[in-house]
């Protein structure tokens, strides 16, 4: 009797450490001595991507810098008062005529060193003159 009540035991702490290890909850080792293991896989295997389905130029949140090749075109999900707020965030003064294009790029007028010029935001968030 003593025999299956021991079995019986011992089977309930492999099943729990078990399922603690595939739903992630804290389990005891089985033996005061046992330590526990967490075979994690890498993110990406070498040589990879992550997600072949993201898109090729993500959304990107900086505080300073812009990507190369901005602006870049995509659907601009900056409001009117969002991107007159970054431009401003970027050093520019008297923000005005803001108005988005077709590729989703923000453009208006700003002042910085005491000249006009002429300002975009794209929907990463990038600040250029031109």
């Amino acid at each position: 009797m003593r025999f299956v009540i021991t079995a019986a035991a011992a089977a309930m702490l492999i099943a729990a450490s078990a399922l603690a290890q595939n739903y992630g909850g804290a389990a005891q080792p089985a033996t005061p001595n046992a330590s526990t293991t967490t075979n994690t896989a890498p993110a990406t295997a070498p040589g990879t991507t992550a997600n072949r389905n993201a898109p090729s130029n993500p959304a990107v949140k900086t505080t300073e810098g812009n990507n190369p090749g901005a602006p870049a075109a995509g659907a601009n999900s900056f409001t009117e008062g969002q991107a007159k707020a970054r431009i401003q965030a970027r050093g520019y003064g008297n923000v005005s005529g803001l108005t988005k294009d077709a590729a989703g790029v923000w453009r208006g007028t700003a002042m910085k060193d005491g000249k006009s010029v002429n300002v975009t935001l794209d929907y990463q968030g990038n600040v250029t003159v031109n």
